[in-house]
């Protein structure tokens, strides 16, 4: 891949785990729309009026080196008042469907599997177009770093599947009622989405290497929340671990840097994730004990040093604490994070109502290591 500018080939010498003078800044998705203006500086209002050119201004502001999920929609989706989509069948929703279909037990979910979910994966593995697939993924990704520009790089997101909870489907009680009393359709499930995402990420490959992209993308399914992973680790075991392995596979054997987006406490995860592949990670909700020190210092499958996006925290630092809670905990994200393949950013989407004083800490404190690196253990501070 051709790299035409000096901010865009600091994030390419940071995926390649490239020793780099300064820290390289991952993209921040801020959700308030005031502080969208701010940060882009233009006048309040611009947003809402132009959101793609407002949002990516904002972008080039805080010095963004590299943008995996590029969605300057997103903000639109709130107000200062908070979300306002529909709601679904993980957010309120009061009767689940799905093709029609009333879901109100385990039972239905596990008539809906056999029905429907178990012949749409059989059709899809047996009618696979790779060309399609591929013309899509490289249509897809080229079209965002033209829009974006040739100043930040463009790295995958959305494109590699793998098997994962279907709660999104018929809802956390129900689905995981069902993971508990049907473990064969369960895990029947879980082996078909390996076998077909085997053949999806065999052509992803193929049209990033066409495209000459980036071999860098993350990987994005929540299993866990503050108390651990959702289900009994252990019950992985039997179908997920062997099809999420092999799902990743061609990525793995294609040398990919493969980052997973960390939500929740997934300490119980993270080897069967080194174990399939997964050799970076994004996010950490660090107060539900997520040890950032540890994942740092972990090596991959083939020795390689992890790749971190590490984040001043949106669920505690950032909305509850202080401008120096958001400086002690920038400089402990540097202190203790890998020696190359570090990006700063936030750790997920920043919500309306975050104090602007914080969140500017943060960006000051990220362009202070974007500037300076860290030198003779010279931190960020006021």
């Amino acid at each position: 891949m051709k790299i035409e500018s000096e901010n865009a080939a600091l994030a390419y010498a940071a995926i390649n785990r490239e020793p780099t003078k300064v820290i390289p800044t991952c993209w921040m998705n801020i959700m308030e729309h005031g502080v969208i203006d701010k940060l882009a500086g233009v006048s309040e209002g611009n947003y809402v009026k132009n959101p793609h050119e407002i949002y990516l201004k904002m972008q080039k502001n805080i010095g963004a080196c590299m943008l995996d999920q590029y969605i300057p929609d997103n903000p639109l989706s709130m107000d200062t008042s908070g979300y306002l989509g529909n709601t679904g069948n993980t957010t309120g929703a009061d009767k689940i469907y799905a093709n029609g279909m009333l879901i109100e037990s385990p039972e239905d979910v596990a008539a809906h599997i056999e029905k429907y979910t178990i012949p749409y994966y059989t059709n899809a593995i047996k009618n696979f177009d790779e060309n399609e697939v591929i013309q899509g993924v490289v249509s897809h990704e080229t079209n965002i770093q033209n829009e974006i520009g040739s100043d930040i790089l463009k790295s995958g997101y959305g494109h590699i599947s793998f098997p994962g909870f279907m709660y999104g489907n018929y809802g956390y009680e129900y689905y995981f009622s069902a993971y508990a009393l049907y473990p064969e359709i369960i895990d029947r499930v879980f082996t078909l989405q390996g076998d077909y995402s085997y053949l999806r990420n065999k052509a992803v490959v193929k049209a990033f290497i066409q495209a000459e992209l980036p071999l860098y993308h993350r990987l994005d399914h929540d299993m866990a929340d503050g108390k651990g992973v959702l289900v009994n680790e252990k019950t992985l075991e039997r179908a997920w671990v062997p099809a999420f392995i092999k799902s990743l596979s061609p990525a793995v054997d294609a040398d990919f840097t493969l980052l997973w987006h960390c939500d929740g406490n997934l300490m119980k995860l993270i080897p069967y994730l080194i174990e399939a592949g997964v050799n970076g990670f994004q996010g950490f909700q660090y107060e539900y004990g997520m040890d950032y020190p540890y994942i740092c210092n972990l090596k991959a499958k083939n020795g390689k040093s992890m790749v971190i996006e590490a984040g001043v925290s949106v669920t505690r630092e950032l909305p509850m604490g202080t401008p120096n809670d958001v400086k002690n905990q920038l400089n402990w994200l540097v202190e203790y994070g890998p020696k190359t393949g570090l990006f700063l950013g936030m750790s997920s989407s920043c919500v309306p109502g975050t104090p602007y004083e914080n969140i500017l800490t943060a960006v000051e404190g990220i362009k202070y290591y974007r500037k300076h690196g860290i030198n003779d253990k010279k931190y960020f501070s006021f």
